[in-house]
């Protein structure tokens, strides 16, 4: 015990020598990283520490390499799998490794520290008439290193892409210390091996990003806001075609809401408003943005008259002002508040061919139900591009039943062409998943490339990858 206790306080002490005492915590001072967002995973790490740049951050790696002990990188904590779980860890926290270096207007990039949090970007791009289009509902408190490491997605992948789409440029350290410098604004670069796109969605296996050089693209100046409501889901790949093509591809935002969804958030929010009088099956949230088209609301409004009239939709409200935009959005974004309102909670993360959304979502309860039939659920979807998180709260608080419930769903969407994991990454939860469907070849190769990368198995240990074991 007392060798323990002396390794621990040696560890502690050349974490201070690194970044200043103020700047490490300890016992009850961890608390608020501790616990993550969703209240499924709780442990007191090691040490908390908060490195203010990079060659602080190798320091770390090389003193944890020295003492064997697993280093846990944490952002905003606002993961929903366990990604930053990381009791005994030395957890590393990025908050301070929050400036903007630069935005550079001509070139339409920002370069960044891996602390900047999503919505502080996207703020200090439209300063320039830019945005940083990676939207979803933590954007106030998701931190680029976070995003990145998990290549987030969001509302908006149907225009801009996922977080890998909007980055050019990382600087990475490594589980030994040394720094992985890949900073280049090039939209061209064959010169071997991606090991940009290898880091981003490695959720921290790799290493840790402390810097990015991000895309940036023309802020929409114009916007055109709908809640469309069906009464059969079935219609609603070529109702966004229609949209595509009247637009010229300006679909923004594509997003299915389900009856017992629109249900939930008006129990949760009481003072929010009510845009149908009707329960309908099925609501889709539409914007169409563009930089020049003072036209668009009439877009809109001409496509949604001829769904209208042929009665492929069955009510529509467009957005009046922005403040009725806003509105619309506080409904879709109130997704994962209201998931984890209740416990214990199945919160899913499954794609599937957008054609097969319909379908999916139609043979699912029904597969619940034989597992547990006391169940209850709610779904939303970006439906653009074909990602679908469907929410189950069992009957009960039992592991085998939850578990029998959450490989159903996950088996589902591989049974029709899809996968378990579309933007929420691995972690912890999905661990079974990644086991039970993912190719036994590209999990050996991912395997060899976590060895080489990092032999003593110390960044993020027992997370993503099934049969890796905790160094």
């Amino acid at each position: 015990m007392m060798e323990m206790d002396n390794r621990i306080e040696a560890i502690h002490a050349g974490l201070q020598a690194i970044v200043g005492v103020d700047q490490v915590f300890a016992g009850s001072a961890t608390e608020r990283w501790s616990r993550d967002w969703t209240g499924q995973f709780e442990g007191q790490p090691l040490a908390v520490v908060r490195p203010a740049n990079r060659d602080e951050v190798a320091a770390i790696l090389r003193l944890a390499g020295q003492y064997h002990v697993p280093v846990v990188p944490i952002a905003g904590n606002t993961g929903l799998n366990g990604g930053a779980y990381g009791p005994e860890a030395i957890l590393v926290s990025i908050e301070r490794m929050n400036r903007i270096r630069e935005i550079r207007n001509d070139a339409r990039v920002a370069i960044v520290e891996a602390g900047v949090i999503v919505a502080a970007l996207d703020s200090a791009a439209a300063q320039h008439g830019l945005t940083f289009p990676l939207a979803f509902g933590a954007a106030g408190s998701a931190m680029i290193g976070g995003v990145l490491s998990t290549n987030a997605g969001g509302a908006n992948v149907l225009r801009y892409g996922n977080v890998r789409d909007l980055c050019l440029g990382l600087e990475v350290v490594l589980p030994d210390g040394s720094v992985l410098d890949l900073m280049t604004a090039l939209k061209k670069d064959n010169s071997g091996f991606d090991l940009r796109d290898l880091i981003i969605g490695a959720e921290g296996q790799l290493g840790i990003i402390t810097a990015a050089i991000l895309k940036l693209h023309p802020r929409p100046l114009f916007h055109a806001t709908a809640l469309v409501a069906l009464e059969d889901l079935s219609v609603a790949p070529a109702l966004l075609n229609a949209f595509q093509d009247a637009s010229g591809n300006a679909v923004t935002a594509y997003e299915f809401m389900s009856r017992s969804y629109v249900a939930g958030y008006e129990a949760l929010v009481p003072a929010g408003r009510r845009f149908f009088d009707v329960s309908y099956p099925a609501v889709l949230l539409v914007e169409l943005a563009t930089v020049r088209n003072e036209e668009l609301g009439e877009i809109l409004e001409t496509v949604l008259a001829d769904a209208l009239e042929r009665g492929i939709l069955v009510d529509a409200v467009v957005a009046q002002s922005d403040t009725q935009r806003q509105e619309m959005w506080a409904l879709r974004e109130a997704a994962a508040e209201l998931a984890f309102q209740r416990h214990p909670v199945i919160d899913t993360d499954v794609a599937v061919p957008l054609d097969r959304i319909p379908d999916y979502l139609d043979r699912i309860p029904e597969i619940m139900a034989a597992i547990d039939p006391g169940f209850t659920d709610i779904a939303v979807a970006h439906f653009g591009d074909g990602n679908i998180h469907y929410t189950v709260w069992p009957s009960g608080s039992d592991p085998a039943v939850e578990a029998a419930l959450r490989a159903a769903i996950d088996a589902l969407a591989v049974e029709m062409d899809g996968t378990f994991s579309a933007e929420h990454g691995i972690g912890l939860c999905k661990l079974p998943s990644m086991a039970r469907h993912k190719n036994t070849v590209a999990l050996d190769m991912m395997r060899a490339i976590k060895a080489a990368f990092d032999p003593g198995n110390i960044l993020n240990p027992g997370k993503t990858l099934p049969g890796v074991n905790v160094g």
